[in-house]
């Protein structure tokens, strides 16, 4: 049986669906983007995660047929562009990269957050992710993860860790580490990457953990001594340096992931339209050659995976934090 609306009805609907499609918002999200993007890193020029963001910008600008700007907005292990850009308008012109630094571990180790990650930035896409590499001075006398824990555990002391901040995966894998071998930890916090690799080549510190995308070159030049990686296979560019859990410790397996953030309310099709030029940017054959050898791992979530992922980690990470007894100042 036919079933016939009322005319006018079908008039006001009409009128209505007419409405919609010429709010200044709808034509705003169907011809997005009209303008450049801006793309915020926590760190500064010439280090991985800077590396990464200006090599996926190409790319995701190529795709979205608009430039990409990257602004440096360094320090706070990635805190700062993190604030600014979940105050920043939800119109998807403010994006962020950021790592587990900011995203799921801050809330855990840090109680006076100037933004709140979970509420005031949305999961894009996670685009790539580096392992972390167990360094020691060049001239150090270990050799292997055995040769450091015994050498750790006899000198009765404190192992001292360079972190490139409060709150990093190299801060808490350091604390993480010395729990899981059994010698205490001292972590000192450098505020920029470039003092913490002098004091690492130096010999100042006795160890760091640093990322992949990092400690290849450092490694591959002599300034580093690798000892094992928290990665879940070997290297493809350091194939001699072994696994934690090849080391016997199966449970270091922890990595920095970066993912792409707007910030909360921006509009479901602009989220969209970004997770799926961001993806197909960073699986271009060109971009993950380029990323791979720089020491990263290319992934390319859906906007929930990206979305659980971070959630995972911050339950992951809230119980490290806590076990390491870290109070910030």
């Amino acid at each position: 049986m036919a079933f016939h609306l009322p005319r006018r009805t079908l008039v006001a609907a009409a009128a209505s669906l007419c409405a919609a499609l010429l709010t200044p918002g709808f034509a705003q999200t169907a011809s997005y983007p009209e303008k450049p993007v801006k793309l915020a890193v926590g760190f500064a020029p010439g280090t991985g995660p800077d590396l990464l963001a200006r090599t996926l910008g190409i790319k995701l600008g190529e795709n979205l047929k608009q430039s990409i700007v990257v602004e440096n907005r360094s320090g706070a292990g990635g805190q700062i562009a993190a604030g600014a850009i979940a105050k920043a308008v939800p119109d998807g012109y403010n994006v962020l990269i950021a790592d587990v630094s900011a995203i799921s571990i801050a809330p855990a180790a840090f109680s006076k957050l100037p933004y709140d990650p979970i509420k005031e930035l949305t999961p894009v896409a996670e685009v790539a992710r580096t392992d972390f590499i167990l360094v020691v001075p060049p001239h150090a006398p270990v050799q292997s993860v055995a040769d450091f824990v015994r050498v750790a555990k006899a000198q009765g002391g404190k192992i001292n860790f360079a972190t490139f901040g409060a709150g990093t995966p190299g801060h808490f894998g350091a604390d993480m580490l010395g729990e899981m071998a059994g010698f205490p930890v001292q972590t000192i916090h450098f505020r920029d990457t470039g003092s913490a690799v002098q004091s690492i080549v130096a010999g100042e510190v006795q160890a760091a953990l640093v990322s992949t995308a990092l400690g290849v070159a450092q490694i591959k030049a002599g300034k580093m001594r690798g000892l094992a990686t928290t990665a879940p296979r070997r290297s493809p560019l350091l194939p001699e340096l072994p696994t934690f859990a090849e080391a016997g410790y199966p449970k270091a397996d922890f990595s920095a992931w970066f993912t792409l953030f707007v910030p909360t309310g921006t509009a479901p099709a602009i989220v969209a339209t970004l997770n799926a030029q961001a993806v197909k940017a960073v699986q271009s054959p060109e971009i993950r050659k380029r990323l791979e050898e720089a020491g990263f791992t290319v992934s390319g979530s859906s906007q929930e995976e990206a979305r659980r992922l971070v959630e995972a980690e911050r339950l992951r990470w809230a119980q490290v934090v806590k076990s390491s007894g870290f109070k910030a100042d």
